[in-house]
Order: structure tokens, then C-alpha cells, then sequence
């Protein structure tokens, strides 16, 4: 809207580390906020592996003041929701509600975090909860070729073992393994409050303070460094299709080729104008779904393709995607560099409309480069990336040994070093 003021971000650190970050929006109703800790699978050991993702689930079931039905029915009582995610590298506990709400989401979200009861009772049942999430995503294909795939590009280490767990690992763990984990992970340095919309940056330091002040300054614990390997990995099902993800060692979100990546990505597998969706969807047809992804970590990352394609068609797919990443080593146009740069910053600008959006991506900027991006500063490096740059990063991000992981009639797919002599 017109005449409102620019209220640009703001970041307190408050006594105990805790970091307080606020993006106001004040032509908005509601608040996103949320709080962010840095652990997640890569900081579990094996015996424990899901641990985090566990604890994710267990502080929605109940606190010393509230029970898992009054922390759903409070929050819905004002048209709320809350929820929480897990990732490789994080923790993730959020709330979106209208603005007068702010302090009961702040008051639940701490209250899950630190105050959950963790039950013996609660911990069995969500348990078998968690085992049949497990079994679910042992269900989906696409899920299962993706941990293979993580799991061989980074082998006997924790960055490749599955967000969720093994069924055999979360039925041994016990309370004891979930306190554990929380006390040693959850502090004050390794936790970001984040919020987005109507909001006083004042007024969400006072509410963290009064929150999430009482957390130990303890610093948070280290990992273990990403140590990419890649292979191949096949597993055979009855299925209609192959699920097939092929990738390469890749980068950080700090290294200075991450833009020029991003618009690579983007150009090469990003959408329905791609080098890959055009070439091998539109003109062969041999898949209905292909495209390529940039997976970054704060010390390793991964880039790679992934699609899904009949049995007959299987053994073209792959050469064909060789061949696609042959001819963007060695040319690419200023107009596709051109169409990229837009579609990446047409996508950033479009996510400062959402509340959501603006929460998380504030807090896992504080996470990552312990710095706020000015969306600005975003747009004029995607601006600054030339052709040049994009051609030599599409042979800097396809040099490593690649990984390989297929599922379902994999007979037609072709040995990882017959691809890797294609690739040359």
C-alpha cells in the first residue's frame, strides 16, 4: 500500500544468545513467528538417528500446563495454526495468527519447547505415530530414492542418514535418549525467534525475553564436517516407473559461485522453458516429471537431476541426460542466463508477500551467514551473474564423481561408469 512506512529488519541478541529477528509488515493483519534451533540429522549419533524429528513431534504432546488437546484448541481458538518441521540442519517450531495474538503463540511456542512433559506413555504412542510416518515415506518412491540417494552421496555419516529415522532406531529410543538430545541442543546460541507481519521489534524482544530468556547461553555443538563420496545405488521393485535421482558434489550457501549455481539450476532443470523439461519431456517424452535441484549445507552441498520414467524408456533417459549436461559445459545463452535471472528474482520478490515466507527466510539467514540479506542485495548478485559464470559453474557442479540412485525395474539402467565415462 501506498504512504506506509519502510520498516526495515531488526536482530537483538538477547544475555543468553538467543537471537531476536523481526520483518515488519504493516500494510498485513497477522504475525508469523516462529523459533528456529540449529540441530537437526546431521547433529545426531547413529544409535539416535531421528531423535531430532522425534522431539519435533513430542512438543505438541503436552507441557506442564497444557495438554495435547488444549495446545491444539488454543491456538485454533484465535483461527491460528502451529506446526514444525525438520531438516538436515534444523529445527523448526512456528505460529501464524492476527497480530493480538502474538503473545499467546509466543507464550505456546515456548512452552512446547521448554516445558514439554515427554510422558513415557506419550513417548509410546507417538512412537508407533512416527513408525507408521516411516512406513508411509517407505510407500512413496520418490521419498525412499531420495534417502538412498543422500545416504550414498554421503555414506557412514550422519549428513546421509533419513530426517525421519530407522523403524528398529525409533523403536529403541526411549525418553531418556529425547531429554538428552534436547539439553545438549537446545540453548540459547543455537536458537533464532523469528517473526514477520504486524509486529514491533521491541515487542517481540520483550516476549522472547520473557520466553525464552531463561535458556542456558550453553554454545551449540559441533558436527561432524561433509565428506561426499557419491556411488551408485540400485533397489529394485515392482513398480510402474523408475525413480531415478542422479547428482554431484556441490556447494555451500557461502561459496561465492552459490548465485551463478542457482541461475544454472534454474536454466537447466528450474521449469518448463529448462534445457531438461524441453529436451526430454516436450521433445522425446519420455517422462512426465524431470528436474534438477541445488541442495546447500553450510560446509558441502549436493546438485543433481532427478525424474521418473517408464521401464522402455528407462535406458535413454540417463545417456540423454549426459549428453544435456555435455552441451551446458560447453555453451550457454545470454537469453537462457536472461530468463533465469528472472525467474529467480521474480520468486524471491513474490515470497516477501507471504508472512511465512519472510519468518523463515529471516531466520535461516541468521543461521547460515549470521547476517540479514536485503532482498536488494539479493537481486543485484542474481543480476551480476553473466553467462560465462553460469558455463563454468555447469562444469564446476558436474566434476565430481557422480551418485546414482534408482528404484523400481531398474534392469534397463546403465552402470554408473558407463554414465561417468559419457560425462568425460
Amino acid at each position: 500500500m501506498s504512504g506506509l512506512p519502510i520498516i526495515r529488519p531488526q536482530v537483538t541478541t538477547l544475555d543468553n544468545g538467543v537471537r531476536v529477528v523481526t520483518d515488519p509488515m504493516p500494510s498485513v493483519e497477522t504475525v508469523s513467528v516462529g523459533a528456529w534451533v540449529a540441530v537437526g540429522t546431521r547433529h545426531e549419533a547413529a544409535p539416535v538417528n531421528g531423535v531430532s524429528h522425534f522431539l519435533e513431534h513430542m512438543a505438541f504432546k503436552g507441557t506442564r500446563r497444557r495438554s495435547a488437546r488444549a495446545i491444539a484448541e488454543e491456538i485454533e481458538a484465535v483461527g491460528g495454526h502451529l506446526n514444525a518441521y525438520t531438516t538436515r540442519e534444523h529445527t523448526a517450531y512456528y505460529a501464524k495468527v492476527l497480530k493480538e495474538d502474538t503473545p499467546l503463540a509466543m507464550d505456546i511456542l515456548s512452552d512446547i519447547l521448554l516445558h514439554s512433559l515427554m510422558d513415557d506413555e506419550e513417548v509410546a504412542r507417538e512412537r508407533t505415530v512416527i513408525l507408521q510416518e516411516i512406513y508411509q515415506a517407505n510407500d512413496t518412491p520418490d521419498d525412499v530414492v531420495f534417502d538412498k540417494f543422500q545416504e550414498t552421496a554421503f555414506p557412514d555419516q550422519a549428513l546421509g542418514r533419513p530426517v525421519l529415522g530407522s523403524p528398529d532406531g525409533i523403536r529403541a529410543m526411549n525418553r531418556d535418549a529425547l531429554m538428552a538430545h534436547m539439553r545438549d541442543h537446545y540453548t540459547g546460541p543455537g536458537l533464532v525467534v523469528s517473526a514477520a507481519g504486524r509486529i514491533e521489534h521491541d515487542t517481540l524482544v520483550d516476549l522472547a525475553r520473557r520466553t525464552f530468556g531463561t535458556l542456558p547461553a550453553t554454545p551449540a555443538q559441533p558436527h561432524e564436517p561433509a565428506r561426499y563420496a557419491g556411488g551408485d545405488v540400485r533397489e529394485p521393485r515392482d513398480l510402474e516407473q523408475v525413480q531415478v535421482v542422479l547428482g554431484f558434489d556441490g556447494i555451500t550457501y557461502a561459496d561465492p559461485d552459490f548465485y551463478a549455481a542457482s541461475v544454472f539450476s534454474t536454466l537447466f532443470g528450474g521449469g518448463m522453458s529448462s534445457r531438461l523439461f524441453q529436451e526430454i519431456r516436450e521433445d522425446r517424452g519420455l517422462v512426465y516429471s524431470i528436474y534438477s535441484f541445488l541442495s546447500c549445507y553450510q560446509d558441502g552441498g549436493l546438485f543433481g537431476i532427478a525424474a521418473g520414467t517408464g521401464p522402455d524408456e528407462a535406458a535413454e533417459l540417463l545417456p540423454l541426460v549426459c549428453d544435456e549436461i555435455n552441451k551446458a559445459r560447453e555453451h550457454i545463452t545470454e537469453d537462457e542466463t536472461q530468463r533465469a535471472r528472472a525467474q529467480l528474482k521474480a520468486s524471491i520478490l513474490m515470497s516477501l508477500e507471504s508472512t511465512s515466507t519472510r519468518c523463515e527466510q529471516r531466520a535461516r539467514q541468521l543461521m547460515v551467514f549470521d547476517r540479514l540479506l536485503d532482498s536488494r542485495e539479493v537481486v543485484e548478485r542474481i543480476d551480476a551473474v553473466t553467462t560465462e559464470e553460469v558455463t563454468r559453474v555447469a562444469s564446476r557442479l558436474t566434476a565430481s564423481r557422480p551418485t546414482l540412485a534408482t528404484l523400481g525395474p531398474v534392469a534397463g539402467i546403465q552402470d554408473l561408469d558407463v554414465l561417468e565415462a559419457r560425462l568425460g
